[in-house]
């Protein structure tokens, strides 16, 4: 069975990518306690479903805890799981809370007072999450657009059963650094084609970038020296069971010099790894990606 468990902090767009499973020919769950996870799986086999996606947040309690050992159990089993864990920062989701008008599912107030603020329900949720949030894949979704949110799970559900998934992320530090990122690093010090006039209205995806960069003797030891890194960790990672690593790379605006680089690493690691590649700023609305 290809099992999706859909998880993370409330409104940071689980509902969306639940709906995006659906969509895509899956048997979805909404809110299932841990506990009941094994029996259900063994059921729905038994129905003949083989593609099942779940959501799981912090209304389940106490049983969060146990996802970790039911995730091995179903994995030993032969079952094909992947965890995605969607988070946004704090500023967003009130603004999300906001506009919808929705309640926190953690605001329920409690005898003899009036119940937790807003903030007070997201870190009260942030510290439950904690245990679980190094389980799968990581997305932060502050500064997504619903389609490429919509578009990253649909990748997600199409990637390959692997014992690790590299995922290479570009972004803008103007945008703040993304919280799905494990390993981060600042590539803002090579030379910026920004300040080339004939280079500027282009991406790090575009030849004559390429061309610029590859060029730069700084960018290629930046990027020898990532490479080497990420080689001489990468068993270490795996020895932890770790089964998805985000590495960001972010520049002043996310266009040139972070893209090129995350292009070059997911050439260099996709012969060994699976891997996928994000380019946050340019997945932005075209006059926000190209600000400088």
């Amino acid at each position: 069975m290809q099992l999706i468990i859909v998880t993370g902090i409330s409104g940071s767009g689980k509902s969306l990518a639940i709906n995006v499973l659906e969509d895509a020919g899956f048997f979805c769950i909404d809110n299932l306690p841990v506990q009941y996870l094994l029996d259900v799986v063994v059921s729905l086999e038994q129905e003949g479903h083989n593609k099942v996606a779940v959501s799981v947040d912090a209304r389940v309690g106490k049983s969060l805890a146990g996802l970790h050992d039911v995730v091995s159990r179903l994995s030993d089993k032969g079952h094909d799981v992947k965890v995605l864990f969607l988070n946004a920062s704090t500023d967003v989701l009130v603004q999300r809370y906001s506009e919808t008008r929705r309640r926190h599912p953690l605001t329920l107030p409690s005898a003899g007072d009036t119940g937790p603020t807003l903030s007070e329900s997201i870190e009260r949720e942030r510290e439950l999450m904690s245990e679980i949030e190094d389980l799968g894949l990581s997305i932060d979704t502050s500064d997504l657009h619903p389609n490429t949110l919509r578009q990253w799970v649909r990748d997600v559900v199409k990637a390959e059963r692997a014992a690790m998934t590299l995922l290479f992320e570009s972004f803008a530090y103007k945008h703040g650094v993304p919280l799905d990122a494990d390993l981060v690093f600042d590539v803002r010090c090579l030379p910026n084609p920004y300040y080339t006039a004939e280079l500027r209205p282009l991406t790090g995806l575009d030849m004559p970038v390429a061309n610029f960069l590859s060029s730069i003797q700084p960018v290629g030891k930046m990027l020898d020296d990532i490479s080497r890194f990420l080689q001489d960790w990468l068993p270490h990672y795996v020895q932890d069971n770790r089964h998805y690593l985000t590495v960001a790379l972010g520049c002043t605006g996310g266009q040139h010099r972070s893209v090129y680089l995350v292009e070059a690493l997911s050439r260099r690691f996709a012969a060994t790894e699976r891997v996928l590649v994000r380019h946050r700023a340019l997945a932005l609305q075209p006059a926000a990606a190209t600000e400088h």
